[in-house]
């Protein structure tokens, strides 16, 4: 168009944006396996085709056929050096399409990776991706840049960010919300304003995921604290089934209606998203038309509530393990798997003699097998069951891992355990279930040790993940896993720091065979020192050294300890080489750490414990100095957090 957006802007005009170029693209007969975003090298005509239909319909801007043209999502298609060549492409044909009677907006959606504090990748390498695909489109000669679709209101500030550094273009922010209002992460409305204003978009507001009526109340509570003019891009409605299909059952009149009622809020920018057709962009200009006053609701400013995180529970009052670790204890820790079943009295008889000889904890472990066991965190509230009836001090360490368990989920077990009376946490990512007796289940990982440490961290300070309030804090004393393998150690010690700085407050290390790899492990750590628990792995046979040896990421098993164990089972001796070795390791290790955590298939046998008795309820040897952390910054900005 002649008169620039900007201008268009600050007129106070409403401008009419397409809709669902995916659903128009599908309705042509291409089926949802294939990587649409290739359709502009491959099909161009298809595209263009879809462009002019929505022109006509009466759109004032047409969006790129980019959503999903960035390198993370084209690398499964064999795409990921073709970004460039793809969003030029889409530029073109749709300033093809339209000319200059409508702006060419380049379209571009989140990388679906997780960014930090949730998954791998950082802010800067996302702000990388994003400029990669954004400068594509501006090859193609956009007009304007519109970020959609998201759900992460960091990675979209990264979008933001990554297009102001580039270009000078117009950019609309949208986020997309749920029936509730708000992002799939639990941020309301109120909130995304701020975050979104933060930016230096143009144009903020919503689009997708919700029909028109829900998205209205979500616009209202916009329109209240936003000074920035507003998006809305509802979806036709939510599909229905009809005879086994999805379809969007929205009338055109019905979008129409709404668009005149978007733009009464305040809305600038109107458009559509799954489902919205031509002829439903058709109604929506005709409404929009025959209502050229377009007055606009009296607006009350409501100032959002500032996210404010709640003091946190000083950590030697969070459990008595805490407080013990705090008071310089050398404490000792053994771990017990659940039962097999429902019935867990037979393995908690187990414990007897281990709380009566005074040890510090029970780790209960989350099996990586596909077989069915008890729950970790009933187990847990078992094992304290067992302490208290026995009068012991000892406490319970869930381990509790980010396998099979989505954000949402996590956050709500997180929740239940601490209203369970747990308190310690050994926090991991979780290994993809081995082969066992239900090979065929799937596993789920929305996010790493590191995001689910951060997740505790928030906890911790009276917030969620989307930074509301969960009312008072919870008060859990989080562990992480320290890998002291030599193989990858850069990586392993990258990570173990990013975890210590997403809220770590002690670690178990991996099974320490090898006392010299835990003091280099510890010396490359030393900057960001917590206190460190040693895995004392009790070893039961040459088989069992063989397959930690050969099978176990991040487990050394040194040639002599094979060695010992192979000699010891000519003589029928494995299981008590494998105690013997445990004590030497226990020997060498005890003044490098702040305690040992006896684990392994043989962890409570009547040796193991044995071996702890000379340290059980002692003072530790060496006392350090900690590293302090970061406070929570309300919200992710300014933490560093990795894969």
């Amino acid at each position: 168009m002649d008169i620039p957006f900007r201008e268009r802007l600050a007129r106070g005009d409403c401008l009419l944006f397409d809709g669902g170029m995916g659903t128009e693209i599908y309705a042509q007969g291409v089926f949802l396996n294939k990587c649409y975003e290739e359709l502009n090298l491959e099909r161009p005509a298809v595209v263009e085709a879809v462009h002019r239909r929505f022109l006509q319909a009466g759109a004032q801007a047409g969006e790129t056929n980019t959503f999903a043209a960035c390198r993370p999502r084209l690398e499964p298609h064999g795409l990921g050096d073709r970004v460039a060549e793809i969003n030029a492409a889409a530029a073109r044909l749709a300033r093809a399409a339209v000319g200059h009677r409508a702006y060419v907006a380049g379209a571009v959606g989140p990388l679906g990776i997780r960014l930090e504090p949730w998954g791998p990748t950082t802010v800067d390498e996302a702000v990388e991706l994003f400029k990669e695909q954004i400068s594509g489109l501006l090859d193609g000669g956009i007009d304007l840049v519109v970020f959609e679709t998201f759900t992460d209101l960091v990675e979209i500030q990264a979008a933001v960010r990554a297009a102001r550094e580039i270009c000078e273009l117009p950019v609309v922010a949208m986020m997309t919300v749920d029936e509730e209002g708000r992002t799939p992460e639990g941020v309301p409305p109120e909130w995304m304003v701020q975050k979104l204003e933060a930016t230096e978009a143009e144009v903020i507001g919503i689009n997708c995921s919700v029909g028109p009526a829900s998205m209205l109340p979500v616009l209202e509570t916009l329109a209240a604290s936003a000074s920035l003019p507003l998006a809305a891009m509802p979806n036709a409605g939510i599909p229905r089934p009809v005879e086994g299909r999805m379809i969007y059952l929205t009338s055109p009149a019905y979008m129409g209606r709404y668009a005149r009622r978007f733009r009464r809020l305040g809305a600038r920018v109107i458009g559509g998203c799954c489902g919205v057709t031509p002829e439903h962009i058709q109604a929506m200009s005709e409404a929009l038309g025959q209502d050229p006053s377009g007055e606009v609701v009296p607006k009350v400013v409501v100032r959002a509530p500032q996210i404010v995180a709640r003091q946190p529970v000083p950590q030697r009052e969070k459990s008595r393990l805490a407080r013990q670790i705090a008071d310089g204890r050398f404490v000792t820790l053994v771990e017990m798997a659940p039962p097999h079943g429902w019935q867990a009295e037979p393995v908690l008889r187990l414990l007897a003699p281990w709380l009566d000889a005074g040890i510090d904890a029970v780790v209960v472990p989350d099996d990586p097998r596909v077989s069915v066991r008890l729950s970790p965190m009933a187990m847990a509230r078992l094992v304290l069951e067992e302490i208290e009836a026995r009068g012991a001090s000892a406490e319970p360490v869930l381990q509790y891992t980010c396998r099979d368990r989505n954000l949402l989920g996590m956050q709500s077990d997180l929740l239940g355990t601490h209203a369970l009376g747990l308190r310690n946490l050994f926090l991991v990512t979780g290994n993809a279930p081995r082969p066992g007796d239900m090979s065929w289940s799937s596993t789920v990982f929305d996010v790493d040790a590191i995001g689910l440490t951060n997740m505790v961290y928030r906890l911790n300070h009276g917030l969620d993940v989307g930074d509301t309030p969960i009312g008072s804090p919870t008060a859990f004393f989080p562990a992480v896993l320290a890998t002291i393998g030599l193989v990858a150690r850069e990586e392993e010690v990258r990570r173990f720091e990013w975890k210590v700085d997403a809220g770590a407050e002690f670690a178990l290390t991996s099974p320490v065979f090898d006392p010299e790899e835990l003091a280099s492990f510890l010396e490359a750590v030393d900057s960001v020192r917590v206190p460190i628990i040693a895995g004392l792995w009790i070893l039961t046979s040459l088989r069992d050294a063989e397959y930690l040896a050969a099978e176990v990421p991040g487990v050394t098993v040194p040639d002599t300890v094979l060695d010992r164990m192979a000699a010891a089972a000519a003589k029928g001796e494995e299981a008590s080489e494998g105690l013997a070795i445990a004590r030497e390791v226990l020997e060498q290790v005890r003044e490098q750490v702040e305690g040992v955590f006896v684990c392994g298939q043989g962890a409570l046998q009547p040796g193991s414990l044995e071996i702890l008795r000379d340290v059980v309820g002692t003072s530790r040897a060496v006392e350090r100095v900690f590293p302090g952390r970061p406070g929570i910054k309300g919200g992710a900005e300014g933490q560093r957090y990795g894969d």
